[in-house]
């Protein structure tokens, strides 16, 4: 009797909720900690972010549409299917050189900081909106809007890093196209397998894998994307990408410096989802 042979996984990109190979036909090799074989991730072309660009505009105006309270809801189901796969996202993680019991943290406060913005979904706009007082008959009330459309260059932290920069950018109603890590992608696609099993629209995050040099800044330049997040990028990469933004004056976050790693397992706060977020004013007459 012959020996079963594996079936081996081929990791794709997400993109509108469904998982193409890259257009260009392109792969690069992802290794272990260790230097060894662990995978071939596909190499996303400048086609490929301009594609997910579009399912990301196309999905915006819906899922920002949709109620705050449902968008915690099905923020809370992505927790929930992140717990079902924590023994794929720990072995995941060991790859990367973490211990089993480190690997092991890191996913459950992956699944916690998830919940943690989840439950942000109904609650931000009464932190950050006000009724204002103004001399007259009128009422004014200043309401947060989403951006839009956020590019982000995710940090090297592949899951807990990851999931800290992706939730506060679509809790809020804006939609993301994502290069994950370039060395440690694989936390990544998996994500975006979780993502096309939970409720969460089609469109509304988008995963792309590859060279960050490469991808960074035609999304940066992208004139359809209103907002940036660098902090996966540094030095002279993070520079060219914020100067290829202000083409269309998108709202950046910057990277932090080089010397002040972020600690991911710090408390979060909020001005990750304020970054990306316009204030509406609106005047109405009093009794009309």
């Amino acid at each position: 009797m012959s020996e079963r042979l594996n079936v081996s996984k081929t990791y794709k990109l997400y993109i509108g909720g469904a998982f193409p190979r890259s257009e260009s036909g392109r792969s690069y090799t992802v290794n272990d900690a260790k230097g060894g074989f662990l995978a071939n991730a596909s190499r996303a072309s400048r086609k490929d972010v301009r594609d997910a660009v579009v399912a990301a505009r196309k999905a915006q105006p819906g899922w920002a549409a949709r109620t705050p309270y449902n968008r915690g809801q099905i923020l809370y189901r992505v927790a929930e299917m992140l717990q079902g796969r924590c023994g794929q996202f720990t072995d995941e993680l060991r790859a990367t050189g973490l211990s089993k019991s480190a690997a092991t943290t890191e996913v459950e406060a992956a699944i916690d900081r998830w919940v943690w913005y989840a439950g942000w979904a109904d609650k931000l706009a009464q932190v950050t909106g006000t009724a204002n007082p103004v001399s007259g008959p009128f009422f004014n009330f200043s309401t947060p809007e989403p951006t839009g459309v956020v590019g982000i260059v995710a940090p090297d932290s592949p899951l807990l890093g990851l999931v800290s920069v992706l939730a506060p950018a679509i809790v809020t109603g804006n939609t993301t196209v994502l290069v994950a890590s370039e060395t440690a992608p694989l936390p990544a696609i998996t994500l975006g397998e979780v993502l096309a099993t939970s409720d969460l629209p089609g469109g509304v995050i988008n995963i792309l894998t590859g060279r960050r040099s490469e991808l960074a800044p035609w999304l940066a330049s992208h004139m359809d994307v209103n907002g940036l997040d660098l902090t996966g990028a540094s030095g002279d990469l993070a520079v060219e990408c914020e100067k290829a933004a202000a083409e269309n004056l998108k709202r950046v976050l910057r990277p932090v410096e080089a010397d002040q790693p972020t600690d991911w397992t710090a408390h979060p706060g909020i001005t990750r989802m304020t970054t990306f977020l316009e204030t509406k004013t609106v005047w109405h007459p009093v009794g009309v």
